[in-house]
């Protein structure tokens, strides 16, 4: 893990999602607790654990996946992760020009004032921020 933590953890999840796995393990700080939270809210993830070991916190992300007309799993990507706003490259907008993904189907993570929040909240209590990530 590096010193980007929001890129870790899209990359986990990149990777967890291409390779077929089920569950994600994340370092847990309050940062990666609200994306999780979003990301759960928007129902891009299925389950979301606390897990503990050595004084150190840890999310286990449960992914999910779809279901084929039989009932077994298909193991497809799911969702696409990108990460915008960068340690080297601030990216700010304000709330009347925050990007829509997929014409609204897609959600934007947006870093305020008023703490992390979608783009579609962002826009309600007009505000802008920090854009974080893309998910579609």
């Amino acid at each position: 893990m590096g010193r980007d933590t929001i890129a870790d953890i899209i990359t986990s999840l990149r990777n967890a999602d291409m390779n077929r796995k089920g569950t994600v393990r994340i370092p847990s700080t309050n940062l990666t607790e609200n994306i999780v939270k979003i990301l759960l809210r928007e129902g891009f993830i299925e389950n979301v654990r606390k897990h503990q070991e050595n004084k150190k916190s840890f999310l286990v992300l449960t992914l999910r996946h779809k279901r084929n007309r039989k009932g077994s799993y298909t193991y497809r990507t799911i969702f696409n992760l990108k990460r915008i706003s960068r340690p080297g490259l601030r990216i700010y907008s304000n709330y009347k020009r925050i990007p829509r993904i997929l014409g609204g189907m897609g959600i934007l993570i947006l870093s305020t004032s008023r703490g992390i929040m979608t783009d579609r909240e962002a826009r309600l209590e007009g505000i802008g921020g920090e854009i974080l990530c893309y998910i579609w």
